[in-house]
């Protein structure tokens, strides 16, 4: 089985046309509680415009997701370990 990032490096190129990869993007960033963000501009992708049912999951103070929508962005927030739970929901919902 594909780990989830590869599957993430395999999406990202899928959408580098020429122009996406300039404008938009991923990026994976560390918070400070702690804990990771994640967010993947659905501009000038088949995601564009796709709804998604936000989730919200806080099992312990350490083991927590949030995900949403925002400003054209997939967006998830999430515990220290929880990095690739966040990945691979962004990509089953992706179709990845």
């Amino acid at each position: 089985m594909i780990d989830a990032l590869q599957r993430l490096q395999q999406w990202y190129l899928a959408h580098c046309n020429g122009d996406w990869e300039h404008q938009q993007g991923v990026l994976i960033d560390t918070l400070d509680n702690p804990g990771w963000r994640v967010q993947v501009d659905l501009r000038d992708t088949d995601l564009h415009g796709r709804t998604f049912e936000g989730v919200e999951n806080h099992a312990t103070e350490d083991d927590w997701l949030v995900a949403r929508i925002e400003d054209d962005r997939w967006c998830a927030y999430c515990g220290a370990l929880n990095l690739e739970q966040a990945l691979v929901l962004f990509l089953d919902w992706a179709g990845s």
